[in-house]
């Protein structure tokens, strides 16, 4: 996992939120209120949820257009457990918690590839399947 990433106060705006993944090289952020994970907000929630709806990247608040109802995976959980949650939740990254549910960090599928476990591939496929939704 990544331990040291930006962590989005929900009352920032999605400007700043931007420019933090822009710096960091990255597509997703976790929001976090008094030291707990409340959400993550991700390029795209800035593109379909604000621009979309010609909202304005100055005056908009990460919390108007982050995700909520994250899923997650504790510091202490293995690999597997890891690759299951991306898999089961079509994500490509989750959120790290301790047992406490503080956030310690972000864990990706690029940092489970690293691994010797074959775990990586099957989340990769489950990640990529099709979901039940219809396609335009």
């Amino acid at each position: 996992m990544t331990p040291s990433v930006h962590i989005a106060d929900p009352n920032m705006t999605i400007r700043e939120a931007a420019r933090w993944m822009r710096a960091d090289n990255v597509g997703a952020l976790p929001v976090g209120e008094n030291g707990r994970l409340v959400g993550m907000i991700t390029d795209r929630d800035i593109v379909m949820r604000a621009v979309a709806e010609e909202r304005s990247a100055g005056n908009t608040s990460v919390r108007e257009v982050m995700s909520e109802g994250v899923c997650y995976c504790f510091e202490d959980d293995d690999v597997e457990g890891a690759s299951q949650q991306m898999a089961t939740h079509q994500v490509r990254r989750l959120p790290v918690l301790n047992r406490q549910k503080r956030l310690v960090g972000v864990v990706a599928l690029a940092d489970i590839s690293r691994t010797d476990d074959e775990c990586a591939q099957d989340a990769l496929k489950d990640i990529s399947a099709p979901t039940d939704m219809a396609r335009l």
